[in-house]
């Protein structure tokens, strides 16, 4: 099953970045918050999701919103059955806007243990990435977290997301491996080195023919990941925002080069339900604008 090589092509090469747009049921009520709509204005899920949802399809269909600065974005599984202005969602973001799509495929995170959190299980994981396929994505998301430099804990978060990552890879699509360092870690820089250390390891055995992407917490040490932008087997090297403000990890990021955005809430920040559209469409410009400065710097 062959992976798009216009879409492969467009994530190794373009200049942009790639917007997050898959808040999940645990996250969506905080970025709904954010967003000017309080959790007493809905009632249930499905009232919450179809609110979000029309967040996300105002930010896509915004003419702000376009492959000339968005290289992909990121789906959650329920915006994959759903429609953007009439087309299917990763349709639309590819045929439309020229934007890759993407799809979070994790469940969440266990409990901590071992100084980290891994990835739940993912029932029926072989239908969806067929399903993935079949509408057109081009690669999944699964994000582990690590909140205390313990090897044990760092070694199993790796193997569980290559095992992971190899499956995408055997389904055709492109995994990016996600194993976010907690910002608020004490020993941040010290995780960052074993974490490293770890992925070089396995990006090793990862045929270059079928490269992964990788999602990564800023680095405290500026240009930390150089080795892993110039690996053979890293298509690319993509950032999260991790709870910085966008001016935060926009400085942080521009100081890392080969390095691109993947933004959530960082991209998100400043947009409200109450806003004209000309004023929403005015402040994602410019958020988007920020971003793409500071992923192409």
């Amino acid at each position: 099953m062959a992976i798009n090589p216009q879409q492969k092509d467009r994530i190794a090469s373009g200049k942009g970045f790639i917007a997050a747009l898959d808040q999940s049921g645990g996250s969506t009520p905080k970025a709904l918050k954010l967003y000017g709509i309080d959790e007493s204005a809905y009632s249930g899920d499905a009232e919450m999701f179809a609110l979000v949802h029309q967040m996300r399809t105002r930010i896509v269909t915004s003419p702000a919103f376009t492959g000339e600065r968005v290289l992909g974005a990121i789906l959650f599984e329920r915006t994959l059955d759903d429609q953007f202005a009439g087309q299917d969602a990763a349709t639309y973001l590819w045929e439309t806007k020229q934007v890759v799509p993407f799809l979070k495929i994790d469940k969440g995170l266990e409990d901590e243990a071992n100084g980290v959190q891994m990835l739940k299980p993912i029932p029926g994981l072989a239908e969806l990435l067929a399903r993935a396929k079949a509408k057109g994505v081009f690669g999944t998301k699964e994000r582990s977290v690590i909140k205390a430099n313990n090897p044990a804990g760092i070694a199993a978060v790796l193997d569980q997301q290559f095992e992971l990552g190899q499956q995408v890879l055997d389904a055709g699509l492109v995994p990016i491996i996600e194993p976010e360092v907690d910002i608020k870690a004490a020993d941040k820089e010290a995780i960052e080195v074993e974490l490293k250390k770890g992925l070089l390891e396995r990006l090793d055995r990862i045929d270059p023919a079928t490269p992964v992407i990788l999602k990564l917490t800023l680095p405290s040490v500026d240009g930390f990941f150089k080795e892993l932008v110039e690996h053979p087997g890293v298509l690319k090297v993509v950032a999260l925002s991790g709870g910085y403000s966008r001016d935060d990890a926009n400085a942080r990021l521009a100081k890392n080069p080969g390095v691109i955005a993947s933004f959530s809430r960082a991209l998100t920040e400043g947009l409200t339900a109450q806003q004209s559209d000309e004023e929403f469409n005015q402040a994602l410009d410019a958020a988007i604008e920020s971003i793409y400065r500071a992923s192409i710097a």
